[in-house]
């Protein structure tokens, strides 16, 4: 789902440039989930509608509900799949009259505060001998992640940029075993860490302008946003070598959680 601290619009076309990477870890989520033939399934979160047509193609008998708060991704998932039921709402404030047979959320869970009330919430969701799965990235504390901070905070536009998000950074795999253990019969927790092969250091930028730069820019006239994005692109270069084929790699850590009820 897009959530965000300030009011602002999410481009599904810029999210979705690299669509196979972000599709990708919703792909690894459903596979480890072990249901067989789960009636109703809700996608919290579904942004353009991608993770919910993986979720069609595991189990296209199942009833799919799309949940998210952006206007122009849902958009973009009716246009895609006008068949299905798609829901603009808060997941903090989503309360539907029925459970699910499975809860899904893919990437989304990294922008919203307070995981140790809004898990149990969704899991509240599971209806019993049900399921939630989620995927959230783990790289608050990755290179791209650092220099976008590093550049918000110490160039002309700090004072612009300051407030426009708050950080919530995903909790280690401990806090949430503890969190979700006493609460269902089974939880599994992994770690993957993808390593994205992009063109140049310039599709970098181009990556997370479709995710977590954009509450940086956003406050920026065109002239600002520029200068900023040749700072971040300038600051990359160090941390991020050229591969032999001027390609380089973006390692890029996710965490993994199912629950069973």
């Amino acid at each position: 789902m897009t959530v965000t601290n300030k009011a602002s619009a999410w481009d599904d076309a810029q999210y979705m440039r690299f669509a196979d990477e972000r599709t990708q870890p919703s792909r690894d989520l459903i596979a480890r989930i072990p249901l067989d033939a789960p009636a109703r399934i809700v996608d919290i979160g579904c942004g353009p509608g991608n993770s919910t047509d993986e979720l069609a193609r595991r189990w296209p008998g199942a009833q799919l509900t799309g949940v998210d708060s952006s206007k122009p991704m849902l958009d973009a998932a009716r246009k895609g799949w006008p068949e299905r039921e798609w829901i603009e709402a808060d997941l903090r404030r989503f309360r539907p009259e029925q459970t699910y047979d499975l809860v899904f959320s893919n990437a989304v869970l990294q922008w919203v505060p307070d995981h140790a009330t809004v898990f149990p919430a969704l899991l509240d969701l599971v209806a019993p001998g049900g399921a939630l799965a989620i995927q959230m990235p783990f790289n608050y504390n990755s290179w791209g992640h650092r220099i976008m901070r590093e550049v918000a905070a110490e160039g002309p536009w700090a004072a612009k940029i300051a407030g426009s998000r708050e950080l919530y950074p995903v909790e280690p795999p401990g806090f949430y075993y503890d969190l979700l253990t006493p609460r269902v019969r089974a939880l599994t927790l992994w770690e993957t860490v993808y390593q994205h092969v992009l063109a140049d250091r310039a599709a970098i930028v181009e990556w997370f302008k479709g995710s977590a730069l954009r509450p940086y820019l956003e406050p920026l006239d065109a002239a600002g946003r520029d200068a900023y994005l040749a700072e971040y692109l300038k600051r990359l270069e160090p941390h991020f070598p050229l591969q032999a084929d001027g390609k380089v790699i973006l390692p890029f850590p996710r965490l993994f959680i199912v629950a069973l009820r």
